[in-house]
């Protein structure tokens, strides 16, 4: 463990995952202080990750502690990046089932102190590195927080890119939330397809949260996927025995901070819309989805979603449904708030000789190749 004093009661250390996994308790703690309390760096998600070698096997985070608790947490990793010409920068773990990157910070009073404590840290780590930092909500109060406790402590910021990502807030009820839509030709054209597909047969929502009805589920939304193009893509978590044992892990209640939520939509008693969510900290982060593509025409898979926004009225199981969306989802026209999510750059202070505007052009430049790249594999 490598340790950093700092001049208030909090010191930042950065410490091996593995080790943290005796102090479940604590980092339970601390998901369910954090703000916000995203379920990616909660323990029973990191221990998924690590049991089906989806991250590397000496996994380290950056820790900040306050006497005995456990106050904020940032797993990362340091990897050879066009930012730096090929040299290794550090950056926040991530793998394609985490749609989000703040840190875990406790809440309350002592909050900036926490998040100075949890920057000198981050220079700790990368060893005086730059960080490349992508799925960021930098408008949020932590978002926000973090940036400034950056610039407290001398470091340069730069944004790679940003968008704008699809959310939705409960209202007081449905029928609130109709009434305020700004696309009501959208709702509209869902309760079209959700009547041409009751009219095909006898069209059913369930909802599951633990046992044999969310294993059940689960196993439905694997086979819904499968069979989509993501099957024959081979990027299905059944495709892989591994992604398949990491998601029976990912979707089980451990009783820690965050819960789980399967939604299926069935026709005749066959699923042909599957959603899989992580709830945490007041927000359901609908994580996976899946329909029959056979069914596209009546768009299955959003009536399923709207499904869900009238049961997070009817139920009230979130303050919030986070889309976890990238760039172009089809829910851009039902959920009507958005959140900023940012790549950014940061740079401590005395890192390196490459200014923080050539790592941003040359990642500005990645994503550009990146996305000509995808566009040219949709046209072949």
């Amino acid at each position: 463990m490598r340790a950093l004093s700092l001049s208030g009661s909090s010191r930042a250390a950065v410490e091996p995952v593995a080790a943290l996994a005796a102090e479940a308790s604590a980092w339970d703690a601390l998901a369910v202080r954090a703000v916000p309390a995203h379920p990616f760096f909660a323990r029973a998600v990191v221990a998924a990750h690590c049991a089906h070698g989806l991250c590397h096997p000496r996994l380290s985070a950056v820790v900040v502690r306050d006497g005995g608790a456990i106050t904020a947490l940032l797993p990362f990793t340091l990897r050879p990046d066009i930012a730096g010409l090929g040299a290794a920068i550090a950056q926040p773990f991530l793998s394609p089932y985490m749609t989000a990157s703040a840190p875990l910070v406790a809440d309350g009073p002592g909050l900036e102190e926490r998040l100075d404590a949890l920057v000198r840290g981050l220079a700790r780590a990368s060893g005086g590195r730059p960080w490349r930092w992508p799925l960021l909500a930098t408008e949020t109060r932590l978002g926000l927080g973090l940036l400034a406790a950056m610039e407290r402590a001398g470091w340069q910021t730069g944004t790679v890119a940003r968008f704008e990502r699809p959310v939705l807030d409960r209202r007081a009820d449905y029928d609130a939330f109709l009434a305020g839509h700004p696309h009501k030709s959208r709702l509209k054209d869902l309760r079209r397809r959700r009547r041409r597909l009751e009219e095909a047969g006898t069209l059913t929502v369930e909802t599951a949260t633990a046992g044999a009805a969310l294993e059940q589920a689960l196993e439905d939304f694997l086979t819904v996927e499968a069979a989509g193009w993501k099957g024959e893509a081979g990027t299905a978590l059944r495709s892989r025995p591994r992604t398949e044992a990491f998601a029976r892990a990912l979707f089980r209640p451990d009783g820690g901070s965050v819960t789980v939520r399967a939604d299926l939509l069935s026709l005749d008693g066959r699923t042909v819309a599957a959603s899989l969510a992580l709830v945490s900290g007041g927000t359901a982060h609908l994580l996976k989805t899946a329909y029959d593509e056979g069914l596209r025409a009546l768009a299955p898979g959003l009536v399923l979603e709207d499904a869900i926004v009238r049961a997070l009225h009817a139920e009230g199981f979130a303050a919030r449904l986070d889309s976890a969306t990238m760039p172009g989802s089809a829910l851009e026209s039902l959920y009507p708030e958005r959140e900023t999510i940012a790549e950014i750059i940061a740079q401590p202070p005395g890192a390196g000789l490459i200014s923080l505007e050539r790592r941003l052009r040359l990642a500005r430049f990645e994503h550009r190749a990146r996305a000509e790249a995808k566009r040219l594999l949709r046209r072949g």
